[in-house]
């Protein structure tokens, strides 16, 4: 009686091993999974932002379509208020993730370039209820928080969806047209690029690297 405890008692034990191993290697088989889903997705947002760079836009070697649109403050801002600069614009919204990567890139190149004659106007494309003063309040400071927290220094233009059509329906976030001195569309970039990418643009503006 006491053998045949002594064998169940061994039994269990190597059942338990057998199990823990087994726990083991399922967690460890989850972590390589997700290890290499990981990865995956990182390639194809590579890929798929390597794509759309090469995207080109007919707006490129025109003249950029005029607009007026207004800032948070209220202030009306059109870009022939910067004729004779460099002007990038920047389609983004707070919603927009690859955005937030971007916005940092912008802040310093532009503070690189801004005595160059460089300017960036921020044209957001969140969405806002014109039809509800109070919702309309709240989008406005929604988009305002996101300025703050983001540290964008460079004046935020509201309603991009007004501006769309002249400037090819974009879809994809962010989106830049670069301009140069002329007010001619020199460059145009779709989705997220590399901060090198953006530089070579924004040189092609000012004049530099043709």
């Amino acid at each position: 009686m006491k053998r045949n405890a002594i064998v169940l008692s061994v039994v269990i034990f190597v059942i338990g091993l057998l199990s823990v191993a087994g726990w083991a290697n399922w967690q460890n088989r989850r972590q390589v999974a997700a290890a290499l889903s990981a990865k995956q997705s990182e390639a194809t947002l590579v890929a798929d932002s390597a794509t759309m760079g090469h995207m080109t836009s007919p707006l490129v070697g025109r003249a950029a379509p005029n607009f007026t649109l207004t800032t948070l403050s209220g202030k009306k801002v059109s870009l022939t208020d910067y004729k004779g600069k460099a002007v990038q614009l920047n389609f983004w919204a707070t919603w927009c993730a690859p955005c937030k990567i971007e916005t940092p890139w912008l802040i310093e190149l532009e503070k690189q370039y801004s005595p160059q004659g460089f300017e960036i106007l921020g044209v957001s494309f969140d969405d806002l209820d014109k039809d509800d003063a109070k919702l309309l309040a709240k989008d406005k400071s929604e988009i305002a928080k996101g300025v703050e927290q983001l540290k964008i220094p460079y004046p935020v233009l509201l309603d991009g969806d007004s501006i769309a059509k002249a400037y090819g329906d974009t879809d994809v976030y962010p989106t830049s047209y670069f301009i140069d001195k002329s007010g001619t569309v020199v460059a145009a970039s779709f989705g997220l690029t590399s901060k090198s990418d953006l530089e070579d643009n924004i040189r092609k503006a000012i004049g530099e690297g043709k």
